[in-house]
């Protein structure tokens, strides 16, 4: 599939720019909250070593790799488990953080979810006209 998001059918380039938003509004969150808004210790927390995973998927989301939409869909409930854990722990406004955590998590996972699913079912269609 080719790169350039012009080309793309409106519901792949939807659902790849949310993902990419909500991948990148998850790394802002995760720095701005251990090292700035909330962090576990005064000054800045090594916890915010945690995003570092989240930058790794970047490039194949951008490049439209499906592989990497997968693997996304699957180790983004990481995160997911730690938004609730800390929501319920922790006092605001962390807690209001992790909150903010889940719901991106959840955002990214239906991306990713969506958009391999319109990529499976393009190729099947493309492969049944071929097939004709």
């Amino acid at each position: 599939m080719p790169d350039a998001p012009a080309s793309l059918p409106p519901g792949v380039a939807l659902t790849r720019a949310v993902a990419v938003a909500s991948l990148l509004a998850l790394i802002a969150l995760g720095l701005a909250w251990e090292l700035w808004l909330a962090p576990v210790r005064p000054g800045g927390s090594w916890l915010a070593l945690k995003v570092l995973p989240l930058v790794l998927p970047l490039p194949g989301l951008l490049k439209l790799r499906l592989y990497t939409y997968r693997w996304v869909a699957l180790f983004i409930w990481l995160y997911f488990v730690e938004g609730v854990v800390r929501a319920a722990g922790d006092r605001a406004p962390s807690s209001w953080y992790a909150l903010a955590e889940v719901v991106l998590v959840l955002i990214l996972f239906a991306a990713c979810a969506a958009h391999v699913r319109l990529r499976l079912r393009q190729g099947r269609s493309q492969r049944l006209t071929v097939g004709r």
